[in-house]
């Protein structure tokens, strides 16, 4: 699970650097409208800005989401593994008690037949 989410938000982070980097800046609309060359392309002049800014409004949305996901499953991960070493722990501080009760025991040389 952690592998897909892992998978996802990789990819989600490219998305995001892609739709970003393809955007034209807020200046680039003025410089433009004095004779820039051709500001709009295939998807005219308002076309392409709303279609990658709903596409990176969701590539942002997803991104994120893995980002709170993969935060609270190597949380969990780093709680388990807490409990898990004072389970450890504690059992060998048991085995070490119950080692040192038997030393403590008189055993009788003496066997009767």
């Amino acid at each position: 699970m952690e592998n897909l989410i892992l998978i996802v938000h990789i990819i989600a982070s490219l998305a995001v650097i892609g739709l970003v980097l393809i955007q034209h800046g807020k200046g680039a609309d003025a410089g433009a409208a004095f004779g820039g060359g051709n500001s709009g392309g295939v998807f005219g002049v308002q076309g392409a800005s709303n279609f990658l800014t709903r596409a990176t409004s969701i590539c942002v949305t997803i991104f994120f989401c893995t980002s709170i996901s993969l935060a609270f499953i190597a949380g969990n991960k780093h709680q388990a593994s807490l409990s898990l070493t004072s389970i450890l722990e504690n059992s060998e501080l048991v085995n070490k008690d119950t080692q040192g009760a038997s030393d403590k025991i008189p055993v009788s040389q003496d066997i009767p037949n």
